[in-house]
């Protein structure tokens, strides 16, 4: 028989692909499993090839491949996917197992499935994924929370696979933040939070382009200066970026700031912040 997996994850989006890398990156053989079930073909091919990956073609043989008490990981799209999901692994989980969703899902949606999934004997963590796809790959910031049970189950892999701050970058940016729906209730007001500042940053860049009539060059350097201060961080970082970048078209000329079209997209957790203030 071949050895069981430390970990399940279904969902192999970017996100989902560079997080289980990142888990096997840390020692853990890893299961993955993908509704498209090409994409594990690929993965397992092409970037994890070699690696201590198990690609598997269904719910039940993923499930299989995990020791007990299994850790099942989704990262799909929230809403009726995750319910329609849980209860795909529900006949294959035993008492004891742990089921953690991964997505920008509300986090009252959270806080009814982990009562759901609790009165089925089973563990159910809703934790937010903060970093992007890069984060994923490398080191994300995680907040889980839900069944209080769960946290030493995945506390090992789950700052393992985290970012590291403090003067030895040894301090995980992974810790429990409390019962039921607090993971995602947490990640719904870093990313309100962090809404609020892009807006400050739009609109400090639109005054010094419009109002002080400001280069690009110039932009770059005011960004790169409070970069070094107290405003440093990446949102900074990456504005002070954009800046310096040509558009690199055949036929065309110029910064690529100056094309980019002026509306911005998002999923909707600052809004939930917003409503709920």
């Amino acid at each position: 028989m071949s050895e069981k997996c430390d970990f399940g994850l279904i969902g192999l989006a970017v996100m989902g692909e560079n997080l289980a890398l990142n888990v096997e990156s840390r020692g853990y053989r890893i299961a993955v499993y993908n509704r498209t079930v090409e994409k594990v073909d690929n993965l397992i091919t092409g970037r994890a090839k070699g690696k201590n990956f198990v690609g598997c073609h269904s719910v039940a043989e993923l499930v299989a491949s995990l020791k007990k008490p299994r850790l099942v990981m989704m990262l799909v799209k929230a809403g009726p996917a995750v319910d329609d999901l849980i209860e795909q692994l529900l006949p294959h989980l035993e008492a004891g197992d742990v089921i953690i969703d991964g997505g920008n899902e509300h986090y009252t949606n959270t806080e009814r499935r982990t009562k759901y999934v609790e009165g089925k004997g089973l563990l159910y963590v809703g934790t937010g994924v903060s970093g992007g796809e890069e984060g994923a790959l490398k080191g994300p910031s995680l907040m889980p929370g839900g069944s209080p049970k769960a946290w030493p189950l995945i506390k090992p892999i789950f700052q393992a696979i985290s970012a590291k701050v403090g003067p030895k970058d040894d301090i995980p940016c992974c810790e429990w933040v409390g019962p039921r729906g607090a993971g995602h209730y947490v990640k719904m007001v870093h990313n309100g939070i962090e809404y609020g500042d892009m807006q400050l940053i739009c609109e400090a860049y639109q005054i010094l382009k419009e109002v002080a009539g400001l280069t690009n060059d110039e932009l770059y350097d005011v960004f790169d200066e409070w970069n070094k201060g107290e405003l440093q961080s990446y949102l900074i970082e990456i504005s002070r970026d954009i800046f310096s970048v040509k558009d690199d078209l055949p036929g065309e000329e110029g910064f690529l700031v100056d094309k980019i079209l002026d509306a911005a997209g998002a999923k909707g957790t600052g809004k939930w912040m917003s409503q709920l203030a």
